[in-house]
């Protein structure tokens, strides 16, 4: 399942978290996403290892920070699954009307009916 590394990451924060080994505020989580942030734009330049390994502190870091939040991670991610996969069959259900691949305003005609869907699919 591809939530399991989610739910994996939050168990072992807890674990931490039990024993005082944990951020002491939510401020300080986000400094670290930061953080995170730099370390994968500056990992591009030293290759695919490397960004692999930053996109994992990422990803782990942002796992902290729903669980300071009090957001259940892997939860908050499927239901955006859920509304990704409704909102898209609408613009997969009008790409007869777009313009063709390659034609600049095929993105912007896409767009334009994904914004529609976010209106018309209620979030979950």
């Amino acid at each position: 399942m591809a939530t399991e590394p989610l739910r994996a990451a939050l168990q072992l924060q807890r674990r931490a978290a039990e024993i005082g080994f944990d951020w002491p505020d939510l401020v300080s989580v986000w400094a670290k996403l930061d953080e995170e942030w730099r370390e994968l734009a500056e990992a591009r330049s030293q290759g695919p290892q490397r960004v692999a390994e930053e996109w994992g502190d990422v990803l782990f870091t942002v796992v902290n920070l729903a669980r300071h939040l009090g957001v259940d991670p892997a939860a908050a991610l499927d239901a955006a699954n859920v509304r990704f996969a409704a909102r898209f069959a609408v613009v997969e259900s009008a790409e007869e009307t777009f313009p063709p691949p390659g034609d600049p305003a095929r993105l912007a005609a896409m767009e334009a009916c994904w914004q529609r869907a976010k209106g018309e699919v209620k979030r979950r």
